[in-house]
C-alpha cells in the first residue's frame, strides 16, 4: 500500500449515511469501484473514491439516474450537462404536479364528484390554444362580435395563463373556465357590456359609467358604514346621482334614478367582480376593489328614497 488511508464499505456507510447494501451496489456495478483489497479480500476505497461516492449521494438524491450519474463520474459528459438536462425534466414534472395538485385542491374544497373532477382535470390539461379559443368564445358573447366602445374594457377582461403557472394561478384558471362557459353568466355580462355602451352614448370624451360613478360616490359611505336608508346618506346619492345626470345631459330626476337603477341591479352580481379578480391573478395584476358592495348599497339607497307605485 502506498500509505494512505483506505476506506471499507462499513466506514464507508458510517461517513455518508447509506446502507453497507447500497454502497455494494455501487461498488459492483462499477460507479464507485473498489480502490484495492484487504488481505482478507475486503474492498477498500481511497479518498478519490470517497469523493465520488459523495457525489453519487449528491446526484441521486437531486433525482438523477444512476445511467447518467455514471456517464458523469467516468467523465464522460460535464456535470453542468447532466444538471441542465435533469432541471428542464424537473420543470415540466413541477408543472404537471403543480395542475394535479390544483385540481385535487378544488375538488376538495368543492367535495366533487367524479365528473366534476374529469372536467376540472379537462380544463387543467387544455392547450394555450384551446384556453384562448375559450375565452375569445366567452367575450365574443359578450360583446356580441363586436369590441367594446372603450380597448381597455377588454384588455381587462382576457386573461393569459403563464407558461409556468403558480397553483394559485392553475386554481384561478379553474374558476375562470367555469365561469366562461356559464350561459347565465355570459347573458349577464352580455347585458353589462350594453349598458356599459348605452351609458356612453353621449359623444365626447370617455366618461365613467354608472358602475364607476357609484363606486366612487360611496365608498366612504361603506368605510363609514352608513346606513343607506338613513338621512345621513342623503348628500351621498345625490352626489352621485348629480354627477351622473351631469355626465349624461340629464335632469337629476325621478326618471334619470331609474335610468340609473336600471344600470346598477345587473352590475350587482359578485360573479363580476370575482371574474376580474381572476384575470388579475392570472395576469399577475393586483387586484381592485370589489364594485358589488358599493352597488348594492346604492342599490338599497335609491329605493328607500324612491316613491311608492301607484297601486
Amino acid at each position: 500500500m502506498d500509505g494512505e488511508t483506505r476506506y471499507t464499505i462499513g466506514d464507508l456507510a458510517r461517513r455518508s449515511g447509506l446502507s453497507v447494501k447500497t454502497i455494494r451496489y455501487y461498488a459492483d456495478s462499477g460507479i464507485v469501484p473498489p480502490t484495492d483489497r484487504s488481505p482478507t479480500g475486503y474492498r477498500l476505497f481511497d479518498a478519490a473514491a470517497v469523493a465520488r461516492l459523495e457525489l453519487v449521494r449528491t446526484l441521486r438524491d437531486l433525482g438523477v439516474d444512476l445511467a447518467s450519474i455514471r456517464r458523469v463520474v467516468d467523465q464522460e459528459v460535464p456535470l453542468h450537462e447532466v444538471a441542465a438536462a435533469h432541471a428542464e425534466a424537473l420543470a415540466v414534472q413541477i408543472r404537471v404536479l403543480r395542475l394535479r395538485r390544483a385540481v385535487l385542491t378544488v375538488a376538495a374544497r368543492r367535495g366533487s364528484g367524479p365528473a366534476e373532477v374529469d372536467d376540472l382535470h379537462r380544463l387543467a390539461q387544455l392547450s394555450a390554444h384551446e384556453r384562448g379559443q375559450l375565452v375569445d368564445d366567452f367575450l365574443n358573447s359578450v360583446f356580441t362580435g363586436d369590441p367594446p366602445t372603450y380597448p381597455g374594457v377588454l384588455v381587462s377582461m382576457t386573461p393569459e395563463l403563464p407558461d409556468d403557472p403558480t397553483t394559485e394561478q392553475v386554481q384561478a384558471w379553474l374558476e375562470l373556465a367555469e365561469l366562461c362557459r356559464d350561459p347565465e353568466f355570459r347573458a349577464r355580462m352580455r347585458r353589462l357590456a350594453r349598458l356599459h355602451a348605452a351609458d356612453h352614448d353621449v359623444p365626447g370624451l370617455p366618461r365613467p359609467d354608472a358602475v364607476a360613478v357609484v363606486r366612487d360616490a360611496v365608498a366612504p359611505a361603506l368605510a363609514a358604514g352608513l346606513d343607506p336608508a338613513s338621512p345621513d346618506a342623503d348628500p351621498v346619492v345625490a352626489a352621485a346621482t348629480s354627477r351622473y345626470a351631469s355626465l349624461h345631459g340629464h335632469s337629476d330626476d325621478a326618471d334619470l334614478r331609474q335610468r340609473l337603477l336600471d344600470r346598477l341591479v345587473p352590475a350587482n352580481d359578485p360573479r363580476r367582480d370575482r371574474y376580474l379578480d381572476l384575470v388579475a391573478v392570472l395576469n399577475g395584476w393586483s387586484t381592485g376593489d370589489a364594485t358589488v358592495p358599493a352597488v348594492d348599497w346604492f342599490i338599497r339607497a335609491l329605493h328607500a328614497r324612491m316613491p311608492e307605485p301607484v297601486r
